[in-house]
């Protein structure tokens, strides 16, 4: 890994974004109550979608790593 490479923040970023959404969802479930009624459709939601551009962005950060270009 290249600490250099600010692509690389990026993706960290991305997977940081993805587990807090998905802590504060278990948070919620695990409280129950009212948050949880209101807020734990839309925390999947948000969750379901940050996790694909974390993927996504992981995967197109090894492609340009092996190709070199990164």
């Amino acid at each position: 890994m290249d600490f250099s490479d600010p692509f690389l923040y990026v993706v960290v970023a991305a997977v940081l974004v993805t587990a807090g959404i998905l802590l504060v969802g278990i948070g919620g479930f695990g409280q129950g109550g009212e948050f949880n009624r209101r807020h734990a459709n839309r925390l999947m939601r948000w969750r379901i979608y940050a996790q694909a551009v974390a993927v996504a962005l992981i995967v197109l950060y090894v492609w340009l790593r092996s190709r070199g270009a990164a």
